[in-house]
Protein backbone atom coordinates (compact mmCIF):
# COMPACT_ATOMS: atom_id res chain seq x y z
CA UNK A 1 0.00 0.00 0.00
CA UNK A 2 0.97 3.89 -0.84
CA UNK A 3 0.67 6.14 2.17
CA UNK A 4 -1.00 8.86 1.22
CA UNK A 5 -1.42 12.51 2.70
CA UNK A 6 -4.33 15.18 1.14
CA UNK A 7 -3.41 18.86 1.95
CA UNK A 8 -5.72 21.45 0.40
CA UNK A 9 -9.12 21.55 2.27
CA UNK A 10 -10.97 24.58 3.63
CA UNK A 11 -14.11 26.86 4.06
CA UNK A 12 -15.07 28.10 1.30
CA UNK A 13 -18.19 30.19 -0.39
CA UNK A 14 -20.22 28.98 -3.25
CA UNK A 15 -19.24 29.58 -6.84
CA UNK A 16 -15.85 29.65 -5.51
CA UNK A 17 -12.64 27.20 -6.67
CA UNK A 18 -10.60 24.70 -4.35
CA UNK A 19 -7.43 22.50 -5.33
CA UNK A 20 -6.85 19.50 -3.39
CA UNK A 21 -3.34 17.63 -3.36
CA UNK A 22 -2.29 13.95 -2.09
CA UNK A 23 1.35 13.64 -1.26
CA UNK A 24 1.97 10.16 -1.98
CA UNK A 25 5.16 7.90 -0.97
CA UNK A 26 6.05 4.22 0.01
CA UNK A 27 5.23 2.32 -3.75
CA UNK A 28 6.18 3.13 -7.38
CA UNK A 29 4.00 6.08 -7.83
CA UNK A 30 3.98 5.53 -11.58
CA UNK A 31 2.20 1.63 -11.01
CA UNK A 32 -0.99 3.42 -9.66
CA UNK A 33 -4.04 4.37 -10.84
CA UNK A 34 -5.26 7.56 -8.24
CA UNK A 35 -8.73 8.48 -7.48
CA UNK A 36 -10.53 10.66 -5.22
CA UNK A 37 -13.61 9.94 -3.16
CA UNK A 38 -16.00 12.13 -0.77
CA UNK A 39 -17.72 11.35 2.27
CA UNK A 40 -20.45 13.52 3.55
CA UNK A 41 -21.81 13.13 7.20
CA UNK A 42 -24.21 10.68 7.30
CA UNK A 43 -23.62 9.37 3.55
CA UNK A 44 -22.03 6.42 1.56
CA UNK A 45 -18.00 7.22 0.56
CA UNK A 46 -18.92 8.55 -3.18
CA UNK A 47 -16.25 7.95 -6.23
CA UNK A 48 -15.63 11.50 -8.01
CA UNK A 49 -12.48 10.56 -10.28
CA UNK A 50 -9.36 8.65 -11.07
CA UNK A 51 -6.37 9.10 -13.18
CA UNK A 52 -4.49 6.31 -14.99
CA UNK A 53 -0.79 5.29 -14.40
CA UNK A 54 0.08 8.35 -17.07
CA UNK A 55 -2.33 10.77 -16.58
CA UNK A 56 -3.59 11.15 -19.78
CA UNK A 57 -6.77 8.99 -19.10
CA UNK A 58 -9.16 10.05 -16.17
CA UNK A 59 -12.87 8.98 -15.69
CA UNK A 60 -15.69 10.70 -13.35
CA UNK A 61 -18.60 10.42 -11.67
CA UNK A 62 -21.54 12.25 -13.57
CA UNK A 63 -21.99 14.11 -10.10
CA UNK A 64 -18.51 16.27 -11.10
CA UNK A 65 -17.77 15.63 -14.57
CA UNK A 66 -17.28 19.32 -16.26
CA UNK A 67 -16.65 20.90 -12.68
CA UNK A 68 -13.84 18.68 -11.10
CA UNK A 69 -10.60 17.85 -12.68
CA UNK A 70 -8.07 15.14 -11.72
CA UNK A 71 -4.33 15.16 -12.50
CA UNK A 72 -1.04 13.68 -11.40
CA UNK A 73 2.61 14.67 -11.39
CA UNK A 74 3.95 11.69 -11.49
CA UNK A 75 7.87 13.58 -11.05
CA UNK A 76 6.43 14.62 -8.11
CA UNK A 77 4.82 11.90 -6.41
CA UNK A 78 1.05 13.87 -6.49
CA UNK A 79 -1.90 13.69 -7.29
CA UNK A 80 -4.46 16.49 -7.27
CA UNK A 81 -8.24 17.20 -7.75
CA UNK A 82 -9.44 20.60 -9.15
CA UNK A 83 -12.62 21.74 -8.19
CA UNK A 84 -14.49 24.50 -9.62
CA UNK A 85 -17.83 26.36 -9.08
CA UNK A 86 -18.25 24.85 -6.06
CA UNK A 87 -21.59 24.20 -4.13
CA UNK A 88 -22.67 23.60 -0.63
CA UNK A 89 -23.84 19.77 -1.55
CA UNK A 90 -20.05 19.64 -2.26
CA UNK A 91 -19.50 19.60 1.35
CA UNK A 92 -17.89 16.79 2.77
CA UNK A 93 -14.37 15.09 3.50
CA UNK A 94 -11.88 14.47 0.89
CA UNK A 95 -10.08 11.09 0.12
CA UNK A 96 -7.15 10.79 -1.68
CA UNK A 97 -7.07 6.66 -3.19
CA UNK A 98 -4.82 4.94 -4.80
CA UNK A 99 -4.78 0.84 -6.28
CA UNK A 100 -2.23 -0.73 -8.62
CA UNK A 101 -2.67 -0.85 -12.68
CA UNK A 102 -1.46 0.50 -15.61
CA UNK A 103 -3.66 -0.04 -18.41
CA UNK A 104 -7.03 0.85 -19.85
CA UNK A 105 -9.47 3.36 -18.74
CA UNK A 106 -9.34 3.86 -14.73
CA UNK A 107 -13.26 3.17 -14.43
CA UNK A 108 -12.29 1.91 -10.44
CA UNK A 109 -15.53 3.47 -8.79
CA UNK A 110 -16.05 0.65 -5.67
CA UNK A 111 -14.56 2.04 -2.32
CA UNK A 112 -13.06 -1.88 -2.59
CA UNK A 113 -11.33 -1.33 -5.75
CA UNK A 114 -8.46 0.66 -3.79
CA UNK A 115 -5.59 -0.59 -1.62
CA UNK A 116 -4.37 2.66 -0.14
CA UNK A 117 -6.35 5.58 1.30
CA UNK A 118 -5.26 9.18 3.05
CA UNK A 119 -6.83 10.38 5.94
CA UNK A 120 -8.75 12.74 4.08
CA UNK A 121 -9.28 16.76 3.93
CA UNK A 122 -12.33 18.43 5.09
CA UNK A 123 -14.08 21.05 2.60
CA UNK A 124 -17.03 23.24 3.29
CA UNK A 125 -18.94 25.05 1.08
CA UNK A 126 -21.34 27.81 2.54
CA UNK A 127 -23.75 30.10 0.37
Amino acid sequence: QMHLVETGGGLVQAGDSLRLSCAASGRDFTAYVMGWFRQAPGEEREFLAAVNWSGDTTYYADSVKGRFTISRDNDKNMAYLQMNSLKPEDTAVYFCTGRPGIGGTPQYVRRQDYDSWGRGTQVTVYS
